[in-house]
């Protein structure tokens, strides 16, 4: 499974990435807004790291407004993936795309329908987000099973990046049912390396590590 960050953050980006794990990163207009930074500079700076795919996502609401963006989006950076939403407009916005060689992450995805739709038009990403709806009392687990089975049965191209992840479990699930790429905040990316018992064993072999005699 490919590990992404969902983050606009270069300290959080460059971090991970210096660590070997980190594999892509995610963004949208929510996270960009945080840094306080023009957009195209901070997706500029993301892909000047080495980072082999960046999500930038699309504003516009119409098919036109969604080619324009995602055209010149494209050609910021040779690791951009246009984020385009699930929507009719985004759907046609993606086939025209997909056609002409951009690789999109079809985003805002909640239903299997909807990620069956995202591979008939060519989107290179689907992204189904669980926390979402584990937050409405679904099971976004289930949705990913779903994807899964489907694109198996069809053996669409289609990656599967499981996204609104909340915690290491989701990350964990995720993997077992056989999901590309799962993005995630720095925070639980941080929390994937953790376990209190790896701590008290290092503890453990520094103390007894002292009463090695020396010289």
């Amino acid at each position: 499974m490919k590990l992404f960050l969902d983050t606009a953050s270069l300290t959080e980006i460059r971090t991970m990435w210096d660590g070997g794990i980190l594999d892509g990163v995610t963004t949208n207009p929510s996270l960009v807004a945080k840094e306080g930074r023009p957009f195209e500079t901070v997706i500029q700076d993301i892909c000047a790291l080495g980072v082999p795919s960046v999500s930038a996502e699309v504003v516009g609401t119409t098919v036109d407004e969604m080619l324009a963006e995602g055209r010149h989006l494209r050609g910021l950076h040779k690791s951009i993936y246009v984020k385009c939403p699930m929507t009719p407009a985004g759907l046609q916005a993606t086939k025209i795309l997909a056609s002409e060689g951009t690789r999109v992450n079809m985003t805002l995805v909640f239903s299997a329908n909807q990620a069956l739709l995202a591979a008939k038009v060519g989107a290179a990403y689907v992204s189904p987000f669980i926390g979402r709806l584990d937050d409405q009392s679904q099971n976004g687990l289930e949705l990913v099973a779903d994807i899964v089975q489907i694109y198996r049965n069809y053996k669409f191209k289609t990656e599967i990046l499981v996204a609104s992840v909340r915690h290491p479990v989701h990350v964990l699930e995720a993997a077992k049912l056989g999901a590309d790429i799962c993005t995630m905040p720095y925070a639980v990316m941080e929390k994937l390396c953790q376990h209190p018992l790896t701590d008290i064993g290092l503890a453990r072999f520094l103390k007894d590590w002292q009463k090695v005699p020396k010289g």
